[in-house]
């Protein structure tokens, strides 16, 4: 062999080594190796590090492999138009949408980019999507069957506060899913021997006659349906209830830990692995079209014990029991 030759087998070698060693490498990494770092817009969720940390569970590296363009609207729901428009614009190459209305406003900004859903009932119904198999179009993501949480967090409500027999429902019209709610919810609360008195309310400035009519009408408890209005404003309405003596049940954990009795939702650390899954798929490649639509398999209970005892309110062991977290 001469000298020549056997440089070409060492480089041809090395080559190949390369190549394979390219092949090995997990696909998240294979995935990044482009320049130019993707673009994930997020609208109304600058408050939440959670998707961008399971993002960085799955190999990427802010700033390197994936650049976070944030969009929050902190509660109003009025500038979710112009915010998905300026997402489009960016030409970012998924958004995540983490409520119906997000969502809602997404879709009526574009038909081309895709779109991951989070916190989302009935996605079929509100016609976000074609079906949970076959999602088609631009939408997939995750359905929190937000209808059925409420239900159980009527539910629970009751358990907690057997006396109670009128419970006050705060819900928000401009919310798309909520009117799907109050729908099941009455029908829900017939059978559980409850007398419902529906409020609506679409911002902090509706709050105080809202709770001055749970009074008049003589309500014992009050469910606030998720929101990203009521979310914004959750500490605020957590004081009201309180001021007023009334046991309040809501979604998220954070309403809870804002002084809410109680909080039942789907487990929001599995929730943003879910949807980070579904991002690192379509920026592999994969159509939004063709990614069935998940349902959370983990919830979580919380009760706020400080509250109770503000209230005077001994809430029965055996719902404590079934307390995934106790604020004490």
């Amino acid at each position: 062999m001469t000298e020549d030759t056997a440089v070409r087998a060492i480089i041809r070698r090395r080559l190949l080594l390369a190549v394979g060693a390219l092949l090995a490498a997990p696909i998240g990494l294979r995935a990044q190796s482009r320049t130019k770092p993707y673009r994930v817009g997020l609208l109304a969720g600058s408050n939440d590090r959670n998707l961008q940390h399971s993002l960085s569970e799955l190999g990427y590296v802010e700033g390197r492999d994936i650049i976070f363009e944030v969009r929050d609207a902190e509660g109003k729901l009025e500038q979710l138009d112009d915010l998905a428009l300026d997402l489009v614009r960016l030409k970012v190459d998924v958004i995540v949408a983490p409520n119906p209305p997000a969502v809602l406003s997404v879709k009526r900004a574009t038909a081309t980019i895709p779109i991951v859903m989070m916190n989302t009932p009935d996605p079929v119904q509100l016609g976000f999507v074609a079906s949970l198999a076959r999602p088609g179009g631009n939408i997939t993501g995750v359905t929190t069957l937000t209808v059925d949480l409420s239900i159980k967090q009527l539910q629970l409500l009751k358990q907690a506060i057997p006396r109670a027999s009128r419970i006050a429902l705060l819900w928000n019209p401009d919310n798309p899913w909520h009117p799907l709610a109050v729908k099941q919810l009455r029908a829900s609360s017939k059978s559980l021997g409850l007398i419902l008195e529906v409020l609506k309310v679409r911002g902090p400035d509706a709050f105080d006659s809202a709770f001055q009519a749970m009074v008049t009408e003589r309500a014992e408890a009050v469910l606030v349906l998720a929101d990203p209005m009521t979310y914004a404003h959750r500490l605020q309405l957590a004081d009201l209830a309180i001021a007023h003596r009334l046991p309040m049940m809501s979604g998220l954990r954070e309403y809870a830990m804002a002084g809410s009795l109680m909080s039942y939702w789907a487990d929001r650390t599995d929730l943003y692995r879910r949807v980070a899954s579904y991002v690192d798929r379509i920026l592999k490649g994969a159509r939004p079209s063709d990614l069935p639509i998940e349902q959370p398999t983990k919830f979580e209970f919380v009760v706020n014990l400080k509250t109770a005892k503000i209230l005077g309110i001994t809430i029965p062991q055996s719902v404590l029991l079934r307390a995934d977290q106790l604020i004490e």
